[in-house]
């Protein structure tokens, strides 16, 4: 595997070379050349009659000091054989070509081994001021990054906090607009009460009086466009209250959202400002393999555009409905400002018919009174009159019963018995 900041030609990177000669080591401790027991033939090499067949051969019996051998106890020294040195006892192992060649190669191995750590150092020198560089370089490029994601942060921050507002503004307007429109509501129902009672008034009217006027048809018309005018009110009413729902969704949205960022623009500008050499800064174990985001930047900036938009959906579907209700309550006034008006007009002509038809009859009840007074007056005159005439008739009467009383042919029927 390469490391980072190498190259594969470093020479750590490859495995040492065996040396082509190699020499086991030569022990340089006394008891390589001292011995107190005599020393014993070994058996030459065929090949190289100067050089043993073996390095060295143990003695059959392990040399150990006097004092503390239990081999050398009750031999005296007289008994003792006199001490002969192995190295001049054996021939010489090595020649002095080999001893230079060996040296020679421990030089070679040795400046190699030198080269390839003076190598090492260099690559490894190169490879941490490379890694300082980069990790400087990363660290700024990071930090940059973080400013930039503040920024955005509050540029969207912004953002919200202008369609909020807005959105409490036109939320306090449609209510407004909303407490207007019940209040209108409210006070159609005082005309309708007012043409109700007409009706029931006019009921009480007797006789030929009691006619299906125009006065009625107007009554009954106004009670038909307050009724019309209070139903499109409500429903007016209800689309506010449900536009007043949407609009609280809206903004109960954008209020969440804004409280997430303003917490993210917390955590970013703290880690924005966090350097080397500041507080509260540690190890944390795998963070760099746990993975908790739930979305990339284009996501998160559309989140947040799509609350945006819709907020603005929804603030100028509440301003058009505002719209509608200030279109509809002027609407619905004139109309029934134009009934009442009409039903008026009615009422006027009616009363005016109605007094006129009550002037002539009180004139033509005056007369029937007059005449009525004339007609006793006369009946009294003729009352007198047949009194006056009582006299008169008892003397007629008296006549024609004294003239009864003529004899025979007296009681001719002449002119003075037929008068």
């Amino acid at each position: 595997m390469e490391l980072v900041g190498s190259t594969l030609t470093a020479t750590y990177a490859h495995p040492r070379p065996t040396p082509s000669n190699f020499l086991p080591a030569i022990s340089t401790m006394a008891s390589s050349y001292k011995n107190r027991f005599p020393h014993y033939s070994l058996t030459h090499s065929l090949s190289l009659p100067w050089r043993p067949s073996t390095y060295y051969k143990v003695a059959a019996i392990t040399p150990t000091l006097a004092p503390f051998s239990k081999s050398s106890q009750g031999i005296t020294p007289s008994n003792m054989l006199p001490f002969v040195s192995n190295r001049t006892a054996l021939f010489n192992r090595y020649s002095p070509d080999d001893w230079y060649r060996s040296n020679l190669t421990n030089y070679k191995d040795s400046e190699a081994s030198r080269h390839n750590a003076e190598k090492m150092r260099v690559d490894t020198s190169r490879m941490i001021q490379d890694k300082d560089q980069q990790t400087r370089k990363t660290q700024t490029e990071t930090t940059k990054n973080i400013g930039e994601r503040v920024n955005d942060i509050v540029f969207w921050k912004t953002e919200l906090n202008h369609e909020i507002d807005g959105m409490i503004g036109e939320t306090n307007a449609l209510t407004e607009m909303k407490k207007r429109l019940e209040r209108g509501l409210a006070e159609t129902e005082g005309p309708l009460q007012v043409a109700q009672e007409c009706l029931l008034h006019r009921e009480k009217r007797m006789g030929i009086d009691l006619v299906h006027d125009d006065v009625e048809k107007q009554l009954l018309t106004e009670v038909d466009v307050i009724h019309s005018c209070q139903e499109r009110m409500r429903r007016h009413v209800d689309k506010a209250m449900a536009q007043l729902a949407a609009d609280r969704s809206a903004q109960h949205e954008m209020e969440k959202d804004l409280s997430d960022k303003q917490s993210a623009h917390r955590i970013d500008d703290k880690c924005h400002h966090l350097r080397n050499t500041s507080d509260g800064i540690g190890y944390f174990r795998g963070v760099e393999r746990f993975d908790a985001t739930v979305s990339v930047p284009e996501s998160w900036a559309k989140f947040t555009d799509d609350n945006i938009l819709r907020s603005q959906s929804e603030r100028a579907a509440s301003s058009k409905l505002r719209d509608d209700i200030e279109t509809l309550l002027v609407v619905t006034a004139n109309e029934m400002w134009n009934q009442f008006n009409r039903a008026n007009v009615a009422f006027t002509n009616r009363i005016s018919e109605t007094a006129d038809a009550k002037n002539k009859i009180q004139t033509h009840l005056a007369k029937i009174l007059q005449e009525i007074f004339d007609t006793e007056m006369t009946i009294e005159a003729v009352r007198k009159a047949i009194r006056e005439k009582g006299s008169s008739l008892k003397v007629a009467q008296t006549r024609l019963d004294e003239r009864t009383r003529r004899p025979n042919v007296e009681l001719c029927r002449d002119y003075a018995q037929l008068r």
